[in-house]
């Protein structure tokens, strides 16, 4: 499914639904295949190697889940506002696992809804900087509400393709996906939320800019 942004509604609804679902999909097939190796599985051993590959992939489900709802979901009443302790938590189960590690650095607050799934989409993009792997670090700066962002993606290689830098800056034109709403959705959120992202590419490293 392609859309030319800027895109409706109910377009934008129907991506970011693809989106999340692109993103359980893998682990919670996973779920379903261990149960099913269970059913028939008698030896021991292998019971117990199946039943922790549910276990985690049921943590992996989770997480995203958990993110998602931050990330893209109402996440309150109009106007609300949100932990920062909550989006830390999200993270940190969204982000660490075998290829990448986080780290967070910023006062405790509490900030407008907008601001926070402003963040929390801007860490989901430095995950996809680094797909081998790396160090993704989260920086805020200021006093709550008026609060800048930098993530940094840290790692062999670090980018971000040209459509996703063009969708970040709003450039209209381009065709949108379940791969590519993230950038589009972040760049109306940093709108809604008063904030311009900017982007910058160095040796192993990119960092995104959010004041």
């Amino acid at each position: 499914m392609n859309e030319p942004a800027e895109i409706g509604d109910l377009e934008l609804a129907a991506l970011i639904t693809s989106r999340i679902c692109h993103d359980v999909i893998s682990p919670v097939g996973a779920i379903a295949n261990g149960l099913e190796m269970l059913a028939e599985e008698q030896d021991e051993a292998m019971r117990e190697q199946t039943m922790a590959l549910i276990r985690r992939s049921a943590s992996q489900a989770s997480a995203k889940l958990q993110f998602a709802r931050l990330a893209f979901g109402a996440a309150g009443s109009a106007g609300a506002e949100i932990d920062l302790s909550d989006a830390e938590r999200v993270a940190r189960d969204f982000v660490q696992g075998a290829k990448h590690t986080l780290t967070w650095q910023g006062p405790p607050a509490t900030l407008p809804k907008n601001k926070v799934k402003l963040l929390l989409n801007l860490v989901a993009l430095g995950v996809v900087a680094l797909p081998r792997g790396g160090a993704v670090g989260v920086e805020i700066k200021g006093e709550a509400p008026a609060v800048s962002f930098v993530v940094s993606a840290q790692g062999e290689p670090a980018r971000l393709s040209e459509h996703v830098t063009s969708l970040l800056a709003g450039a209209n034109g381009l065709t949108l996906d379940a791969h590519s709403i993230q950038p589009y959705y972040a760049n109306r959120i940093a709108a809604a939320a008063g904030m311009t992202v900017s982007v910058e590419t160095r040796d192993k490293e990119v960092e995104l800019r959010a004041a």
